[in-house]
């Protein structure tokens, strides 16, 4: 299939405006790669000190019979459900690469927090600088230079960023990236959101709403709806760096095993003499498009809109919001996973999976197929999904078929929405974007009166008191907006504002019409409430949304794409603008480790290029 025009000129945007950076890139990866191996490179003292704790038959593999040696970078923790299962994988790959003649070692393992657990509470506000803490933490694993190749271990939000990043620092080195996949279905999505409203309106108690959040994250394995965990490993399909279709298999049982397994074979397979393909040549131009469009075309996480870019730019690629909002306007929706629908990532599987929708994507030319994968049949073989071979030995990979529930995943001829699910927002406020592919359609333009919070507990204060409903009902035609500034990276490290949906959620099912606007993120289960977010340059950088005031009306058109304050021109241009309190920026900055990320927030560049503090 002929690829789209549209898809094409994005791509070729990309590759002109990144032609310096890229090539300087290549030219690293190059000079990298054609080094003799490690073993043979390094100063004995170096060599003996990289292999003392190696059992003897390895040593005399790597250094004897110059067999090859892949750095394992594991993430593992058991205080993270979805990598709770990955404590055995380092064993299982190291017993596939003694059959082929070759070594492994775990180079080096990296934090991995929980959203989860963090969310709401002052830890949150690590929670976007841990992705450049962990990697570091891959580079520092991987700097040890003893390698031929490298398995990541790692499934969650910041993690596979991190993790991503890092390895693109070594772009040399073959790369395959293996998740745990998603725990069993438990209380589904919807009734545990209802439970957190009622509670929220003070409905049910702490007893109730902590056994529905227990019913519904309750075993081993990535939580089930469609965040940023799981959008993770859609577009690490996409960008084929997984052994195909292992996203979503469940944790725990042989078919998993032998998946993890074949991420060491996959790994051990690509040589110079064979077909070399780095990571950092897997990851150019057009695996990148193929990633975002895989993004748009499932409702993915608005998070990714900064992760993405990130990792682009660790492969000296640079897009923005521009391409996202380009790609959007082409791309189809085809699925409806929570909280696009009401569909868990088991059921997403299911239906048909992550295959499922990159064979209609390519087949309607809305991705690159000329793309280098970590498997010799390219992109293709993500299309097909795995089982265990007969006897139990080895793997199989068979069509996927049409969809098993079309309410679920659609083909591209008929697909939820002809656009994909994220919109980018301009105007006199900055630049932000809004995920409406989970926004009722009459809720795509919301204009109303402000109401200006500094921080999230105020907003829920508010809500608490009676505040936000009384606004409400001031005048039952009009709408709410409420914008809360001060937390992108520079201010606090750009949290996510979770805890503000099922308040917002509560106004909005009572018929108010209610809205946020903020510097700040939301989390990749939110989109139920229609949300201007990532507002860009934030508050604390002199952004115009510290010049919003209580009583300003703000217009938000996720249909024309605009995010403005009514307010006349020359009054908004004469209006100082506010400084971050005194008191909240000292807050911020003390306790719970803030303190060592200091340099973090100071340095971070805007949200739309990445919130990254390495550049």
């Amino acid at each position: 299939m002929k690829l789209h025009p549209q898809i094409q000129a994005v791509t070729q945007r990309i590759v002109q405006r990144s032609a310096a950076t890229r090539s300087d890139y290549l030219k690293r990866l190059d000079a990298s790669a054609n080094r003799p191996p490690g073993a043979q490179r390094m100063g004995c003292a170096n060599v003996a000190h990289a292999f003392a704790g190696m059992p003897s038959n390895d040593k005399f593999k790597v250094v004897a019979e110059r067999g090859r040696n892949i750095g394992i970078v594991t993430a593992y923790n058991d205080m993270l459900s979805a990598h709770t299962p990955m404590q055995s994988y380092p064993d299982l790959i190291k017993s596939v690469a003694r059959e082929l003649g070759a070594t492994a070692q775990v180079a080096g393992g990296v934090p991995a927090m929980c959203d989860g657990v963090t969310q709401g509470t002052p830890a949150m506000e690590l929670s976007l600088f841990s992705r450049d803490v962990i990697a570091m933490a891959t580079a520092v694993s991987l700097s040890h230079d003893m390698f031929d190749g490298a398995i990541m271990l790692g499934v969650c939000d910041k993690i596979v960023p991190g993790l991503l990043i890092g390895a693109l620092q070594f772009g040399h080195l073959p790369t395959v990236f293996v998740p745990a996949g998603p725990m069993p279905s438990g209380l589904s999505n919807g009734d545990k959101a209802k439970v957190r409203e009622q509670a929220a309106q003070g409905l049910v108690g702490r007893e109730a709403l902590l056994d529905a959040e227990s019913r519904a994250y309750h075993a081993p394995g990535t939580c089930t709806f469609y965040g940023t965990a799981n959008s993770n490993q859609m577009l690490l399909e996409a960008m084929g760096l997984h052994v195909p279709g292992t996203a979503f298999v469940a944790p725990g049982g042989a078919l998993r095993d032998e998946l993890t397994r074949e991420a060491a074979r996959t790994v051990l397979g690509i040589t110079k003499e064979q077909r070399f393909a780095p990571i950092g040549a897997v990851v150019d131009e057009r695996c990148i498009v193929n990633a975002m469009v895989a993004l748009l075309a499932t409702g993915g996480s608005t998070n990714h809109l900064i992760h993405w870019v990130a990792v682009a730019r660790a492969a000296g690629i640079v897009i923005d919001w521009d391409d996202f909002a380009a790609l959007s306007q082409v791309v189809p929706l085809l699925t409806r996973v929570y909280p696009n629908g009401s569909a868990d990532v088991n059921q997403f599987q299911a239906a048909g999976g992550p295959g499922y929708v990159i064979r209609e994507l390519l087949d309607a030319g809305f991705m690159h197929e000329d793309v280098l994968t970590v498997r010799p049949g390219g992109i293709r073989e993500y299309t097909q999904i795995p089982a265990l071979a007969h006897a139990g030995k080895g793997l199989s990979w068979s069509d996927i078929g049409a969809s098993k529930d079309e309410s679920v995943v659609r083909p591209v001829s008929q697909p939820f929405s002809a656009s994909g699910g994220l919109k980018l927002l301009q105007g006199n406020l900055g630049r932000s974007v809004i995920k409406v592919s989970a926004v009722p359609e009459d809720r795509h333009i919301v204009q109303g009166s402000v109401r200006v919070f500094d921080a999230q507990e105020a907003l829920l204060e508010a809500f608490n008191t009676g505040e936000l409903q009384r606004l409400c009902e001031q005048d039952v035609n009009a709408s709410l907006i409420c914008v809360v500034r001060w937390q992108g990276p520079q201010a606090n490290g750009m949290p996510e504002l979770h805890k503000l949906t099922p308040p917002l959620a509560v106004l909005q099912g009572k018929g108010y019409k209610v809205a946020l606007v903020t510097d700040g993120r939301m989390s990749g289960a939110s989109g139920k409430v229609p949300a201007a977010i990532h507002v860009s340059p934030e508050a604390a950088m002199g952004g115009p949304l510290a010049k919003v005031r209580d009583g300003d009306v703000i217009r938000m058109d996720a249909v024309a794409g605009t995010l403005a304050v009514l307010v006349e021109e020359s009054e908004w241009a004469a209006r100082p603008v506010a400084a971050m309190p005194d008191a909240l920026r000292a807050g911020n900055a003390l306790g719970m480790g803030r303190e060592l990320f200091s340099g973090m927030r100071r340095n971070a560049i805007t949200a739309e290029e990445g919130a990254c503090s390495w550049l």
